[in-house]
C-alpha cells in the first residue's frame, strides 16, 4: 500500500483562511450595526430637537414708573394766586415770589 503523504501546511492554510474570512465577515457585520446604530441615534436626536418646545420668552422689561401726576391746572392757578396775594401783602419780596413761582411751575 501506498501511503499518502498528508500536507499539513495546506490544511493549516485552509483553516486559517476560513477563520480569516469568518473574522472579516463578523467585523463587517459589526461595522454595519455600529453605523446603523449611529444613524438611528442621529435621527432620534434630530427628532428630539425638532419636537422640543421653544425656549420661554424672556420676561417683559419693567416699564419705568410713570411721572407723578401734574397738579391740576386749577390747583396751580390757585397756588399762584395765593403767592401773588402774599407778595401784594408784603409778606414775600419780588425775588421770593419769582423763586416760589418757578418752583411751582417746575413741579
Amino acid at each position: 500500500m501506498m501511503m499518502r503523504r498528508r500536507r499539513p501546511l495546506l490544511r493549516g492554510a485552509m483553516v486559517a483562511g476560513g477563520a480569516y474570512a469568518a473574522g472579516k465577515s463578523r467585523q463587517r457585520s459589526q461595522q454595519r450595526e455600529y453605523e446603523q446604530d449611529q444613524q438611528i441615534s442621529d435621527l432620534q436626536n434630530q427628532q428630539a430637537y425638532a419636537a422640543a418646545p421653544p425656549p420661554p420668552a424672556p420676561p417683559p422689561v419693567a416699564a419705568a414708573p410713570p411721572p407723578p401726576p401734574a397738579p391740576p391746572a386749577d390747583d396751580l392757578v390757585s397756588r399762584l394766586q395765593q403767592l401773588k396775594a402774599l407778595q401784594d401783602q408784603g409778606v414775600l419780596t419780588a425775588e421770593e415770589f419769582e423763586a416760589a413761582k418757578q418752583k411751582l411751575l417746575a413741579s
